[in-house]
């Protein structure tokens, strides 16, 4: 039987091979579910949580109108200039002003302050003599007491990237701005699913007849994803996300709520580090009016820029933009958003931009380093740059500034005058009465973001520690007296391993018994020394703690002649508690915090506790004055009136290292150091380095003479040359202030006696 023949397999077919793949469009199609449900993700996860980090923005302390205030016209004028101010003579919105010589027309701009919430006032401020003389309600006449004005924005913490931006509600935005944006952005906005197949038909027809690429077909949807997700590249895979994403945006969303997004996330211009995003800050940026107060003309100028924020910067090019801002309302008009008579009466107007006023992120670096490390303890950095508070400080702008000028100028004056070079200073100011710190430098150029030396920088402070020794002993009245004789002579000292310290006087020599004004007033080493010694050195210490500083300093005696390392801030709270009566008020750079809506937070009030007996201070405090008038800083009055009655101490260090200066007059404290960074000497001692900033800082900006308070604890008698009761006639006599029972009880003539032994105080 013939064998079968093996008949060959049936070819497959075309349905048999395509089934045979369905396990790899299972798979394909698993993984485009899952890349779509991680686009849903990423689209839900930003879109309802934070959607946007806030930068904190650090304020000035408001300026404060009153009569007789220390402003004069001009600083007003230059104020008003600095929060953006427009000059319009109708006062038409807030933010605006008018000025006719020295009399002002202001229409304020609404501010929520620490304690309460500022409205707009319209007042006339009117200048005489170098003060406002009157404040009044326009319309009425009424007197106002006092007007503060929303304080000057003086930096901000920033989070990575540095965007900007005023949120804003989409009921709080013009209607007539939405449809011009829709106008030209997106017509078809409220009926297409997030992606638009009619734009993307007419811009793929201009740029086929333009032969490049001249239009997008974006909506506003997709623009929406691009600036929260995704990158400017332009690139097939990019854009197939785009459209992916802005179709799960438009499911997942309303229409409004994308829209105000778009509104709050639009980038429309930039100011330095600082990019301006959404119309709200853009409003306040360009025209320095709320949304709510636009016009026709500025609502077409802000839609144009839309499109090239740079390429159409009204202060950039003015014609260009305007051309543009013309092509919007022929636009809107075009599509019955306005009349052709509207847009032709908005054409006719002129752009309205007003002047830059740049928002650098740290205008005064040194001082927000400060406000940075006080909130330190209850504000986690990444708080602080990203939940919009806003942070009002104690700075006062005039005193910054002019603080900024006398360190910037006197710096180069004082190396060319010296031969000097790579000196460094740094200074700080408080204000007498609270503590406040109002002005802060932090080296010789006050824009520089680099080594904080008036927070940072630890040296020896010379001179500047002698009063603490002094006080010490005034402490005790029983033994100690402003006219107890100290001896000024050579010591030779041993520590525990054999040392030998032998101070000596800056002059090199020993004056003999003097008293004990005369000795600090000269900054006499030998007997300060002596005095220390008799006092305590220890006790001194304790002293320095209970004016407030807390700084760790080692009770050598090289410490009575400041070997003890201290900041400039320590040095201003030691002296600060020195003019303030022996009070300590803690040195403080922040008045309030609010959230981002304007809520108060936290309000740092005014702390103050008692240090020292206030008439041993008091009592100091008249031989500090006598520094500045007869002793090692009489050079001040070269430049201040002699009715200052500047109370003040240098201080010099070893080698001539570092030179230091701290004093008082009657409304502000203030301490300057000079020297190098590399502790090489700078040649100066405190009168000839630090003294001439002082002395030119406190020229521009301090205007209350020092007065002293009357204590009945203290009585002032005149003394002759040997600290006996004298009669204000005698040509040696001395009015000399005393702790009450304490003056000396021995009288004596005109004529000159020896030195009695009682009046000799051992060392």
């Amino acid at each position: 039987m013939p064998r079968k023949k093996k008949l060959p397999p049936p070819a497959p077919t075309r349905a048999s091979f395509w089934w045979a793949l369905w396990p790899l469009y299972a798979l394909a199609l698993l993984g485009l579910l899952t890349y779509l449900g991680y686009l849903d993700y990423t689209v839900q996860h930003q879109f309802q949580g934070q959607r946007w980090e806030l930068p904190s923005y650090v304020y000035a302390r408001p300026v404060e109108l009153y009569v007789g205030a220390p402003l004069t016209a001009e600083r007003l004028q230059s104020t008003l200039d600095e929060l953006s101010y427009r000059n319009d003579p109708l006062l038409s919105t807030p933010a605006s002003y008018a000025r006719k010589g020295g009399e002002f027309w202001l229409s304020t701009r609404p501010f929520r302050f620490g304690d309460r919430e500022q409205p707009n006032r319209r007042v006339k401020v009117s200048f005489a003599g170098g003060a406002p003389t009157a404040l009044q309600e326009v319309p009425g006449g009424k007197n106002i007491a006092l007007l503060r004005l929303d304080p000057v924005q003086i930096g901000s913490f920033y989070p990575s990237r540095k965007e900007d931006r005023i949120l804003v509600k989409l009921a709080e935005v013009p209607p007539m701005l939405v449809q011009g944006l829709l106008a030209m952005e997106d017509r078809d906005f409220y009926y297409h699913h997030g992606v638009s197949p009619r734009a993307i038909a007419r811009a793929m027809w201009s740029n086929l007849k333009a032969l490049g690429f001249v239009q997008g077909g974006s909506t506003i949807t997709q623009q929406l994803v691009k600036n929260f997700y995704l990158s400017s590249e332009r690139s097939l895979w990019r854009k197939l996300n785009e459209a992916a994403m802005a179709l799960i945006m438009d499911a997942r969303y309303a229409k409004d709520d994308i829209l105000e997004a778009y509104l709050n996330e639009i980038y429309l211009g930039q100011d330095g580090a600082r990019a301006i995003h959404g119309f709200g800050l853009a409003s306040e940026f360009y025209f320095s009016r709320p949304l709510r107060d636009l016009k026709l003309q500025h609502i077409a100028m802000l839609v144009a820029l839309v499109r090239g924020p740079g390429y159409y910067d009204p202060r950039r090019d003015a014609e260009r933009a305007m051309q543009h801002r013309n092509l919007v309302l022929d636009t809107m008009a075009g599509t019955g958003v306005i009349t052709p008579q509207m847009a032709a009466a908005a054409k006719q107007q002129a752009l309205d931009v007003v002047k830059a006023s740049h928002r650098a992120v740290a205008r005064h670096p040194a001082f927000l380093d400060l406000v940075r490390r006080q909130l330190h303890d209850e504000y986690r950095d990444e708080d602080l740059a990203s939940t919009g508070l806003r942070i009002i400080t104690t700075l006062d702008t005039e005193v910054q500034r002019q603080l900024e000028a006398a360190v910037s100028e006197t710096v180069p004056r004082l190396e060319k005058a010296h031969r000097l070079e790579q000196l460094q200073a740094a200074a700080i100011v408080t204000h007498k009465s609270n503590g406040e710190v109002v002005g802060l430098v932090g080296g010789r150029d006050p824009e520089d973001a680099g080594f904080n030396r008036a927070v940072d920088a630890v040296r020896p402070i010379g001179s500047l520690y002698k009063p603490v020794v002094y006080l010490t002993a005034l402490l005790q009245p029983q033994r100690y007296t402003v006219s107890s004789l100290l001896k000024d002579e050579a010591i030779r000292l041993k520590n525990e391993v054999g040392d030998v310290w032998t101070p000596r006087n800056y002059d090199g020599k020993e004056h003999g018994l003097v008293p004990l004004h005369q000795a600090l007033a000269e900054s006499l080493n030998l007997a300060t020394v002596r005095l220390g010694l008799a006092v305590g050195v220890a006790n001194t210490v304790t002293v320095l703690r209970q004016l407030g500083v807390n700084r760790r300093v080692d009770p050598f005696p090289s410490l009575l002649l400041g070997s003890g390392e201290m900041s400039l801030l320590d040095v201003a709270q030691l002296y600060q508690s020195l003019a303030d009566d022996g009070f300590v008020s803690p040195l403080r750079s922040i008045l309030a915090v609010l959230d981002n809506q304007g809520r108060p937070l936290k309000r740092y009030g005014l702390e103050m506790r008692a240090g020292v007996d206030a008439a041993a201070v008091y009592v100091l405090n008249t031989v500090l004055q006598e520094v500045a008038r007869t002793g090692t800083a009489r050079s001040v009055y070269g430049v201040l009136p002699e009715d200052f009655n500047v109370a003040g101490k240098t201080g010099t260090t070893n080698d001539l290292r570092d030179s230091w200066f701290a004093g008082f007059t009657g409304d502000y404290v203030g301490v300057v150091w000079v020297g190098r960074d590399d502790n090489q000497p700078a040649k100066l001692t405190g009168a000839r380095g630090a003294l001439p900033i002082w002395s030119d800082a406190f020229r521009r900006f301090s205007h209350e003479p020092l007065q002293l308070p009357v204590l009945e604890r203290v009585e002032r008698v005149w003394v002759d040359a040997e600290g006996r009761r004298s009669s204000e006639e005698c040509s040696s006599a001395r009015l000399l202030a005393y702790v009450a029972g304490s003056a000396p009880a021995e009288t004596a003539g005109c004529a000159d006696v020896e030195v009695q032994p009682e009046n000799i105080v051992p060392p």
